[in-house]
């Protein structure tokens, strides 16, 4: 990025297709810390091959991260098992009977969340069930936490990163003794405690030298993807509100109220300009089968179709699918169904009528009906947007799904060529000082599109309709009594 004019000069991605999940058991979700840092370094070295600029002048990392993975590392800092990742269910019954016991008002008001199968869940899990992995961890970190370390050798942490943890008490400000009590778990395994804008570690030589970079040059920023996605569409004050549909489904409001949900359904966590005395809460509701679901229809009912073809040939169906239905919750637990794993249904083929292009525009449009149910319970909690911003990226580049997203949840949408990198690069120079401050990270911010709701009655007509057969697939779930 360039800080004067906060441009993007050059972008690169590594892999080309998306990274795979191990799976060892159903409901598992794994990947080697290992594979992420190589492909970071595949990635800056065809960033630098563009020739768009001169890599020693370099002057600031930022990192993005997917959010609640769990990394152990031992003292020597090496790996000591595949990252537990964020939509790995493993650890719902874990964080179900820590919520009861250390109990459900204590929880809520000072984690914000139940501590679910979130990473200290996860830990829990890895304490229990691999006690020998266990007993040599020295610290365990987030996904960012553990990249940024590879790039300068220094193992830190964030309020904003042992919130989505839930390590972090809101009320006392500090590492929650309830939590790490109940687990049993040694304070000391928690990395040193860093702003989100500032420096968490300078880069080694040898990185620096394999890298093309500037040695010293600081790691100045690193958050959470949605955390930092909301910081790439400057969401950083109370009311505003930000969304993505990649993998996972997410829309992020900002508070300045400790809020959260009496199920949990939603998650507050620490935004990244969350301080101790200025409270800046970020309000997540997360769709994990969303993108994900996209990507199943394509490669496994469009026989591995590209995406534009699938949007154009979605875009012949009538908005209803003609009665074909997706409901689209196969990867995990869903929060926002009280940890229930429904798994994603395909309902109300006709073999005489139907296409794979009905399947198509259902998948889309199923995904944007959850994100409705997603979105009245944030309404529920107070966060009622009047504009929603997005990156031009991923599924806002489908006209179906944009469309269905914007009249079923009746919210204007802005769209901006922004993505995480951006949001990741910007805040490097905001933790550098390179910006004199926030605000003026984004002096240059402009929408690139904006599409207003014209059919609210038709969507909502189809999200009741689809919402019943939600309804049905839940009761169809729920185990049977004795």
């Amino acid at each position: 990025m360039d800080a004067e004019t906060q441009k993007t000069i050059a972008s690169a991605q590594y892999p080309e297709t998306e990274t795979g999940i191990i799976s060892k058991e159903p409901g598992w979700a794994e990947q080697s810390p290992q594979t992420w840092w190589n492909d970071v370094q595949h990635a800056i070295k065809k960033l630098n091959a563009t020739g768009f600029f001169n890599p020693k002048d370099i002057g600031a990392i930022g990192i993005a991260y997917q959010m609640h993975g769990l990394v152990c590392i031992d003292k020597n800092k090496n790996v000591l098992r595949n990252s537990i990742i964020w939509c790995d269910s493993r650890a719902v019954r874990i964080g179900e009977k820590a919520f009861k016991k250390i109990g459900y008002d204590k929880c809520l008001s000072r984690l914000l969340n139940s501590p679910g199968n979130f990473t200290a869940s996860k830990l829990s899990w890895v304490k229990e069930n691999e006690p020998a992995v266990y007993e040599k961890i020295d610290k365990i970190m987030l996904p960012g936490d553990y990249i940024a370390m590879q790039l300068t050798g220094e193992a830190t942490t964030s309020i904003s990163a042992l919130s989505e943890g839930i390590f972090w008490d809101f009320k006392k400000n500090k590492l929650s003794k309830d939590v790490f009590e109940y687990f049993g778990f040694d304070k000391e395994i928690i990395p040193e405690i860093h702003p989100v804008f500032g420096s968490h570690g300078s880069l080694k030589k040898e990185i620096a030298d394999a890298l093309s970079l500037t040695e010293g040059i600081p790691v100045a920023y690193k958050a959470g993807d949605q955390p930092n996605n909301a910081l790439s569409l400057n969401v950083m004050e109370p009311g505003e509100v930000a969304a993505t549909a990649g993998t996972s489904g997410v829309i992020y409001g900002v508070s300045d109220q400790l809020n959260y949900d009496k199920q949990s359904r939603i998650n507050s966590f620490a935004h990244v300009n969350h301080k101790e005395d200025f409270n800046r809460i970020g309000v997540l509701l997360c769709i994990n089968g969303c993108g994900i679901t996209n990507r199943w229809i394509k490669n496994s009912i469009g026989a591995n179709t590209d995406y534009d073809k699938l949007n154009e040939e979605a875009s012949k169906i009538r908005p209803g699918s003609e009665g074909v239905s997706v409901i689209p919750f196969a990867n995990g637990a869903e929060r926002m169904l009280n940890n229930k794993l429904v798994g994603a249904h395909v309902l109300n083929l006709d073999w005489n009528l139907h296409t794979p292009a009905h399947v198509y525009r259902a998948g889309q449009e199923g995904i944007a009906f959850a994100f409705r149910y997603g979105l009245d319970i944030m309404r529920k909690n107070g966060i009622e947007p009047t504009v929603i911003r997005a990156g031009k990226a991923n599924m806002f580049l489908s006209k179906v799904f944009k469309k269905a997203f914007v009249n079923v949840l009746d919210t204007p949408v802005e769209l901006y060529n922004s993505d995480g990198s951006v949001g990741a690069a910007l805040g490097a120079g905001i933790g550098s000082n390179v910006f004199v401050s926030e605000k003026d990270a984004f002096s240059n911010m402009k929408p690139e599109e904006k599409t207003e709701p014209l059919q609210q009655s038709i969507y909502n007509d189809l999200y009741q309709a689809w919402k019943e057969k939600l309804n049905k697939v839940i009761k169809m779930n729920e185990p049977v009594e004795d």
